[in-house]
């Protein structure tokens, strides 16, 4: 077993290659032979995927939001809609995907919009649940800008409902959470949530 610790000292590639050894690991255990053709490459490839889909632990989403603030000017509300992604379930270790949108309203300063797909991407890119998911950008965005409120909506599917336990092909979950002014002004709230 690896301690945190130890993992820290590694280099990417260590990483990648500890992560490959267990994958074979886990095929022999599964009752494939590693050593057959399809399979040769496929412990590395796997590995090398997973570490993409968890690179988001690499990243601080709030010194990537503070790279590109500016000061505010004029817009009561600015909202990025539909910002896809693709996550880990941390329970089952099966993906879930879907779309991000984001509302908040400016205090002071404005961030550039692509730094908001990006900190959708560094928190997906975890072992996530949707609901800390949602609540980690709605708690970075109003930390990083100093917003006057911030709402998130995520609507996802997740596949360890899809393809194991109780298989419903057309279940989306949404999850939504709000901070500052628009905890307090349910006018305001439904006014945005309706833009969502």
């Amino acid at each position: 077993m690896i301690d945190k610790d130890t993992v820290a000292k590694l280099s990417d590639q260590e990483r990648i290659d500890a992560i490959a050894e267990r994958m074979a690991d886990i095929i022999t255990l599964m009752g494939e032979d590693t050593s057959r053709e399809g399979l040769l490459k496929t412990p590395l490839r796997a590995a090398k995927a997973l570490a993409f889909l968890t690179s988001g632990y690499q990243s601080d989403a709030v010194d990537t939001i503070k790279s590109a603030v500016f000061e505010a000017e004029g817009s009561r509300v600015v909202t990025v809609k539909d910002i896809e992604f693709y996550s880990l379930c941390e329970h089952h270790v099966l993906p879930f995907f879907g779309t991000v949108s984001i509302a908040y309203l400016p205090g002071k300063h404005i961030v550039g919009l692509s730094k908001l797909a990006r900190i959708v991407n560094i928190f997906a890119r975890r072992l996530q649940v949707q609901e800390r998911l949602t609540e980690q950008l709605c708690a970075c965005v109003m930390q990083a800008l100093d917003a006057r409120g911030v709402i998130v909506k995520c609507t996802a599917e997740h596949l360890c409902m899809k393809m194991r336990g109780v298989e419903k092909q057309h279940a989306a979950t949404v999850t939504v959470e709000y901070s500052g002014a628009f905890e307090t002004d349910a006018d305001l709230r439904r006014e945005v949530l309706a833009l969502l």
